[in-house]
């Protein structure tokens, strides 16, 4: 039980605590002070005096998340966040902390949801939500499909390097349905479309009756190393849903990428 002789070592600590992290944070996301930032910087980004500052940077160097130049007095972070970001990076299980919006997507969408990966020049999906009605998809877990057919694969081919593209069209682009796109001119066109509106679409190009939307899902360096997808029956993904579903994704996909700790960037050109 805490009593009210306790209860204000135990707010002040926390207070202490909360302020000592807004220090990581401040050197983590500060752009204005590329070479560590002075005291004075910590002061007044924080607004804490520079007493404070001191007293709550010295156990932040000790365990050496903060490190101190021995010349110009600058603060920057320590090697020892490197350490608990791979720790962090190595424990986290994708399947497991995209599963809640991947459900939620599938009852807001009504159709089936893939979580998918991408090992060119296929997509692989590693996770699915069947969708509630009767018609389902007959994808599974594990599954292989060409990139250039497939919504999610055409998300990681905007967002892939120009080799990495190069090569999937190498592969071959053989027509799936009549819908499918089988010339590199008008994959590079579609890969253009999809980087300005934010998601791609399978117009029945990869089987017969089916269409799907997907968008990106960004890890910790910004890179695109999982997708997210929305498929169904033509019938019912019919392209007047379309920008619905893809703006439903979207956010989908923002929020996952920031569970993940994930942070979006500039797709690559070259």
């Amino acid at each position: 039980m805490v009593t009210a002789d306790d209860s204000a070592p135990r707010r002040n600590a926390s207070s202490s605590l909360r302020r000592a992290l807004g220090i990581l944070m401040y050197l983590a996301e500060d752009r204005s002070h590329p070479h560590g930032a002075t005291l004075s910087d910590l002061a007044t980004g924080l607004e804490m005096s520079k007493s404070t500052v001191l007293r709550l940077v010295a156990p932040l160097r000790d365990v050496r998340l903060v490190d101190q130049d021995p010349e110009s007095g600058r603060y920057r972070l320590g090697p020892h966040n490197a350490l608990l970001g791979q720790a962090y990076l190595e424990r986290r299980d994708t399947r497991r902390i995209t599963a809640p919006a991947l459900h939620r997507l599938a009852e807001e969408s009504g159709e089936t949801v893939h979580l998918v990966s991408f090992d060119p020049p296929e997509i692989v999906y590693i996770d699915k939500v069947e969708s509630p009605r009767a018609v389902r998809m007959h994808s599974r877990i594990g599954g292989r499909l060409p990139a250039y057919c497939t919504a999610t694969g055409k998300v990681f081919l905007a967002h892939a390097r120009q080799d990495v593209v190069d090569t999937v069209m190498a592969a071959g682009m053989p027509a799936r349905t009549p819908t499918t796109i089988t010339t590199p001119d008008k994959l590079l066109a579609e890969l253009d479309r999809i980087r300005e509106r934010g998601y791609a679409v399978d117009d029945v190009e990869n089987e017969q009756d089916i269409r799907c939307v997907a968008a990106p899902v960004h890890d910790h360096t910004g890179a695109v190393t999982t997708a997210v997808s929305i498929s169904g029956p033509a019938a019912r993904v019919t392209r007047e849903r379309l920008p619905e579903l893809g703006t439903l994704l979207m956010s989908a996909t923002r929020t996952i990428t920031a569970d993940l700790g994930g942070a979006a960037r500039e797709p690559a050109q070259d």
